[in-house]
């Protein structure tokens, strides 16, 4: 595929290097000259040092031909000029980040694909709801829902609580059990399960299963000590804190620490009336201890520096805190985080580019996550009717290596598929694809 990003910052870097690995043809316009080089030097992407929204330079960057153009700036204006000029000139699709909440509302989104923009992208909205989805399940990394619960994919750090360990999946996770295991990461590895391997005491395992067996999964990996969350405190009271608490359910009660005091004053004009908003230092142990950190079931860290997040969640945890959440842009210091068992770890970068890549792909795709700490993407594909993934039940469709069905959703069922389902077309296929192509996933639906 053809495509031309604009905008050499976190995310269009991220984005270009994940595209890359996949040997997509990558343009990169930006007047950030210094990620530029650095990119060039590392990578085959073709960058040009120019402004994004000048015809002149898209015609140059050949977006007559893009499969798809994102506008990823830090100017959410330069970013909507730019895809309605690529628009113009020809590109298939097009998709522009925005700082505005307003731009994502639904019957915004309507006037903006009538214009050729066919999808906004607000990092701090999808990162929020990634932490307020952690939050509601204690004792989970991760969660995704498909189809509002009818299937649901957790990760899970496994403790010495969990019954189900040093025994073979084709003992513990057999047809009839109610979940099936997609992945296991053990230390830097990422294995991708079998009938022999084994859950070991750290592992960080990704389950899927359906809403009325969350309870059990809960049991079966001895989680039901862990409280739920009731008191959250969030450190840093940036545009995701915003986005955070204005989703968190009405049960969980939330305070705000916040180092600037004149963004102290606009938070408390913006937040719901129950929300305390404090001045301070998060990292402060007496602090902390002031505001009830001993009570608190949850710690957030969503400062802008990764050090800090990491050190503060750090410091929660010795204070007793079992939920602990912080956003790490960084990526070697998300690896460190994983090792330190700092908890849920967001990165925003990686968020964005799951709702980006979505849009390569010409398949029906109603979701794609990418899962930074397997090095993996969860995609839910719809087949239509006639394609391969129809003409043969799932064990005699050869899947792609590091392939696996997590399940599929039919008549708004969830159901966990086995060697002998058929899948039809229309059902929603939830396809788990570790170091795969979705492009070549994407083949067995159309």
């Amino acid at each position: 595929m053809k495509i031309v990003i604009a905008g050499a910052y976190a995310i269009g870097t991220y984005l270009a290097k994940l595209l890359a690995r996949d040997k997509h043809d990558i343009t990169l316009i930006s007047g950030n000259s210094e990620n530029l080089e650095k990119l060039s030097r590392e990578y085959d992407i073709l960058t040009m040092d120019a402004s994004p929204s000048s015809i002149k330079i898209q015609k140059e960057a050949g977006v007559e031909e893009a499969d798809l153009f994102v506008a990823v700036t830090p100017d959410e204006h330069v970013n909507l000029t730019s895809c309605l000029i690529a628009h113009r000139l020809g590109a298939k699709k097009t998709v522009a980040k925005v700082d505005n909440p307003e731009y994502v509302e639904a019957n915004n989104l309507e006037e903006f694909n009538a214009m050729g923009i066919d999808s906004i992208v607000l990092p701090d909205l999808l990162a929020a709801k990634d932490i307020v989805n952690g939050l509601k399940m204690s004792w989970v990394r991760q969660r995704w829902d498909v189809h509002d619960g009818a299937l649901v994919m957790l990760g899970i750090k496994l403790r010495s609580t969990c019954t189900i360990l040093d025994k073979p999946l084709k003992e513990i996770a057999g047809p009839e059990e109610p979940y099936h295991i997609l992945a296991i990461k053990r230390h830097d590895e990422t294995i991708t399960p079998h009938g022999n391997s084994v859950l070991k005491k750290h592992d960080l395992a990704y389950f899927m299963t359906t809403k009325n067996y969350i309870p059990y999964i809960r049991k079966v990996v001895g989680k039901e000590h862990y409280v739920d969350v009731k008191n959250v405190m969030i450190m840093g009271g940036g545009s995701t804190a915003v986005r955070a608490v204005e989703m968190l359910p009405d049960y969980m009660n939330v305070k705000v620490i916040e180092q600037d005091f004149d963004r102290c004053e606009y938070l408390n004009e913006i937040l719901k009336e129950d929300t305390l908003v404090i001045n301070g230092d998060g990292r402060d142990l007496s602090l902390l201890t002031e505001e009830g950190i001993l009570s608190t079931q949850a710690f957030v860290s969503l400062a802008s520096n990764a050090e800090t997040n990491i050190l503060a969640c750090l410091t929660a945890k010795e204070k007793g805190v079992r939920k602990t959440v912080a956003m790490v842009e960084n990526e070697d210091y998300y690896y460190m985080a994983e090792s330190l068992d700092i908890g849920t770890l967001v990165n925003k970068k990686a968020v964005a580019a799951s709702h980006i890549y979505q849009m390569m792909l010409d398949a029906n795709v109603k979701n794609v996550k990418f899962l930074m700490s397997v090095n993996a993407d969860v995609a839910e594909f719809i087949p239509i009717e006639g394609s391969k993934i129809t003409q043969k039940k799932v064990k005699d469709l050869h899947l792609p290596q590091g392939t696996i069905i997590g399940g599929l959703v039919r008549n708004k069922e969830g159901i966990l598929v086995s060697g002998n389902t058929q899948i039809e077309a229309g059902d929603s296929v939830v396809m788990f694809c570790h170091n795969v192509d979705l492009k070549k996933v994407e083949n067995l639906f159309l």
